[in-house]
C-alpha cells in the first residue's frame, strides 16, 4: 500500500524519532544508470526506505530487473529509456516522474563512465564523451529536475575520489569530470537552497564493486588496498545508505558538500 506523500522541509525538524527522519516515504526519487552495478543498489534502497523510484538508463531492457526489486518492497517503479548526455533525454524522464507519480523529491545523479587511456593516446571523441556524460549528464538532470522540485527537496551527484586524489591509472577524462561534479555541486547549492529550497550535495566513492571496477587491470585493487585504512572495498550498500542519509529530513542542514564514502583512502 502507498504512503501519502510527505512534503520534505527545510526548516527545522520537528521532534521526531531518528528512524523517521530517515525515512521516505511517500517521496519519488529518480536514479540514473539504474540498469547495473551501483544504481540498482541505489534504486533498491531508496525503495527500502519507502520511496517510489523513477529508473533512467540507456539500456532500458535491463531496467525490469531493477523495477522488480523496487515493487518487492512495495512501492512503484517506473523505468524510461535515458541517454544523460542529451538534454531532451534527460527532460522527459523529469516529465515521466510527473506524469507518472506527480513529484519529484530526490535526484541520484549516478549514470557515468570511465576510461583508463594515457593522456598522449587519449582522443578527443573519447574524453569528450566522459565529460558529456559524467559531468553534463549530471547538469542537464539536475537542471531538468530543478525546474519542478519543491523546497526540502535533494539532489545527490555521484563524484568519485578520483575528483580529489589518484589512484595509479591513466584517467585523465574521468577524474577531471569528478572533479567538475564536485564544483558543480557546490555552484547548484548555492544557487538553490536559499531560493528554492532544494539540497545539492555529492558522493565521492572510492572502490565499491560495479562494472566500472571489473574493467581494472587483473591485481590493481589488491595493489590499492594498501592506501585504505579500512582495509577493504566499500559494500554497495553502505554507499546507497549515504544516499538514503543526504536525501532524507536527517540530513536537511547539509547542503554543497562532498562526502568520500571510501574507507579513508582520502586521508592515507
Amino acid at each position: 500500500m502507498t504512503e501519502p506523500a510527505t512534503t520534505p522541509t527545510t526548516q527545522q525538524p520537528v521532534s521526531r524519532p531518528l528512524a523517521d527522519l530517515l525515512r521516505l516515504d511517500g517521496r519519488v526519487a529518480i536514479v540514473t544508470g539504474a540498469s547495473s552495478g551501483l544504481g540498482v543498489v541505489f534504486a533498491e534502497v531508496l525503495a527500502e526506505a519507502g520511496a517510489d523510484v523513477v529508473l533512467g538508463a540507456r539500456r532500458v531492457d535491463r531496467l525490469a530487473e531493477t523495477a522488480a526489486l523496487v515493487e518487492k518492497h512495495g512501492r512503484r517503479a517506473v523505468s524510461v529509456a535515458t541517454d544523460v548526455s542529451s538534454p531532451e533525454d534527460c527532460q522527459r524522464l523529469v516529465d515521466a516522474a510527473m506524469s507518472e507519480l506527480g513529484r519529484v523529491d530526490v535526484l541520484v545523479n549516478n549514470a557515468g563512465i570511465g576510461t583508463a587511456v594515457p593522456a598522449t593516446r587519449e582522443t578527443p571523441e573519447q574524453f569528450r564523451q566522459v565529460v558529456d556524460i559524467n559531468l553534463n549528464g549530471s547538469y542537464w538532470m539536475a537542471q531538468a529536475c530543478g525546474r519542478v522540485m519543491q523546497p526540502g527537496s535533494s539532489i545527490i551527484n555521484i563524484s568519485s575520489v578520483l575528483g580529489l586524489t589518484t589512484a595509479g591509472l591513466p584517467q585523465a577524462a574521468y577524474a577531471a569530470s569528478k572533479a567538475a561534479v564536485i564544483g558543480l555541486t557546490r555552484d547548484l547549492a548555492q544557487q538553490w537552497t536559499g531560493r528554492k529550497g532544494i539540497r545539492v550535495n555529492a558522493i565521492a566513492p572510492g572502490f565499491f564493486t560495479s562494472e566500472m571496477t571489473d574493467q581494472y587491470p587483473p591485481g590493481y585493487l589488491e595493489s590499492q588496498r594498501d592506501r585504505i585504512p579500512a582495509g577493504r572495498k566499500g559494500d554497495p550498500r553502505e554507499l546507497a545508505a549515504t544516499a538514503v542519509f543526504l536525501a532524507s529530513d536527517a540530513a536537511g542542514y547539509i547542503t554543497g558538500q562532498t562526502l568520500a564514502v571510501d574507507g579513508g583512502m582520502t586521508i592515507a
